[in-house]
């Protein structure tokens, strides 16, 4: 795990909620408060989508909807004059991203071994954070996968031109 302070807000959450950089993400939860707070429960909910919906496939193989559903609607409760409070998001690899990100460090865990690869985006108090973590579903003492991801987060983040420092 490791924790970021991303140093251009503005800039950050304009390639946020402003283009696709994010998409491919699962949202698995989230707030956002402004005159309220509004929770995001990111459970796919596949009975609303029908076969022929362009999302259908990823929406019914995976627990989470994708970030790119999501996106629209947290970009119309952020937009406006007056800043958000705060907000929260919790990002999840999808399968197949998680498939070829193991495959893409040679790490010895398989998919069955690992419940989840998050990214987690705090804005609190004008500040916002990102933090990694990985979820498994074995005991183990290597830590080559966290830090696999860790640098994979920050060689994301530097490809998206997005600045931060290291927190200790």
């Amino acid at each position: 795990m490791t924790a970021l302070s991303i140093l251009n807000v503005k800039e950050f959450m304009n390639i946020l909620l402003r283009s696709d950089a994010f998409d491919s993400f699962l949202l698995s939860e989230g707030a956002i408060t402004t005159y309220m707070t509004f929770h995001l429960d990111g459970h796919s909910k596949t009975d609303f989508f029908s076969p022929e919906d362009e999302t259908y496939t990823l929406v019914s193989q995976e627990k989470y909807v994708p970030f790119s559903l999501v996106r629209p609607a947290c970009f119309d409760l952020i937009k406006g004059r007056r800043t958000p409070s705060s907000f929260q998001f919790v990002f999840q690899l999808s399968s197949h991203n998680q498939a070829r990100t193991l495959a893409a460090i040679d790490s010895s865990f398989s998919t069955e071994d690992i419940s989840g690869m998050y990214l987690n985006l705090k804005y609190q108090n004008r500040q916002l954070t990102c933090t990694t973590g990985v979820s498994c579903r074995i005991f183990s003492l290597d830590k080559s996968l966290e830090q696999s991801w860790d640098e994979l987060v920050k060689r994301f983040l530097k490809t998206h031109e997005i600045a931060f420092e290291e927190l200790l």
